[in-house]
């Protein structure tokens, strides 16, 4: 089970330049250490350490468990980790891996989905608890990009190739058979089904997005740091319907941190650390996005509001 409910995060220990705001949360890893030590816990990595890590050392996993850590801060990665093995174990005996790649969807869909009683969140798509592993492993609910994880991660340990799929509007995997040069697309959010062509197309037209022309590269495999990227803006998404900005505050920190050369994360937090009451911050944020963009159509507006948090930071520090 979940070691720590979803609550509140502690209060906001970050660095002086962030002014004295009580956001009522915790920013990036500042202070959480403390707290896991403090429940008996002991943080082997950080996200800030694991993000900086090369591309191809990252762990799908470890991010995606880094990531609801945020929310659960007594959660136990490395226990996370284990229930991902013992939810495999029952497949370990089956050679699921000499099958065709239907077979072997054939084989973990019905695992998963008919055994194991995964679903598709369709009557509360936007509970932030889809977003974390531990809440999908606990409920038996998730979104697509959380339940494509669960089958991955399952997949892989019993030997099938199966990688995540960033489908535009809807995360997808894909699994393979490098031997046979076979390849098929599941979604894990429709109970594992295989995917034809018109069903990617059907998907395409669904949603509020322009429709789009179904194109084969839409099913290239997607990055380890661009699908830990895809869950964050899921929930930044969340975040900002509920107003809940302390959380959006650190989805956007994780997000920069992850992917450096977001402007507009980094103007949105500007943005959002002058609405928290913290001008230094802000300032420091929106000056690296005209920095960084300086053509951008928005600039002169942000230059404007720029020289009104100068002017407010330096009257609340006298």
């Amino acid at each position: 089970m979940t070691p720590t409910a979803f609550r509140p995060l502690p209060r906001f220990v970050g660095p002086a330049k962030r002014d004295a705001v009580d956001t009522g949360f915790i920013s990036a890893d500042r202070g959480l250490h403390a707290e896991n030590e403090a429940v008996g816990y002991t943080l082997l990595v950080n996200f800030h350490s694991y993000v900086s890590l090369p591309d191809q050392e990252l762990d799908l996993l470890t991010g995606a468990l880094l990531i609801a850590r945020d929310a659960y801060p007594a959660l136990d990665v490395a226990a996370q980790k284990e229930r991902f093995g013992r939810l495999a174990a029952p497949l370990l005996g089956r050679g699921i891996a000499r099958y065709s790649v239907h077979g072997q969807t054939a084989a973990l869909s019905e695992y998963l989905y008919d055994s194991c009683g995964f679903r598709g969140n369709r009557s509360d798509y936007y509970d932030p608890r889809n977003s974390f592993l531990n809440e999908v492993l606990d409920r038996r609910l998730g979104i697509p990009i959380t339940l494509a994880l669960v089958y991955i991660e399952v997949a892989r340990r019993v030997g099938v190739h199966a990688r995540g799929v960033g489908f535009p509007g809807h995360f997808l995997v894909r699994v393979e058979d490098p031997a046979r040069g076979e390849s098929v697309v599941v979604d894990p959010f429709g109970t594992g089904s295989v995917l034809a062509q018109r069903d990617l197309e059907q998907l395409l037209r669904q949603g509020d997005a322009p429709p789009r022309d179904f194109d084969s590269g839409m099913l290239s495999p997607t990055p380890t740091r661009h699908i830990l990227a895809r869950m964050l803006m899921n929930l930044r998404g969340i975040y900002t319907m509920r107003a809940d900005y302390p959380r959006l505050l650190l989805v956007l920190d994780r997000l920069i941190d992850l992917i450096p050369d977001v402007a507009n994360e980094v103007r949105d937090r500007g943005l959002l650390w002058a609405k928290l009451g913290a001008p230094q911050a802000a300032v420091d944020d929106l000056k690296r996005y005209v920095e960084s963009l300086p053509h951008a159509g928005d600039v002169a507006e942000v230059r404007r509001l720029i020289d009104q948090l100068t002017v407010k930071g330096a009257t609340t520090a006298n």
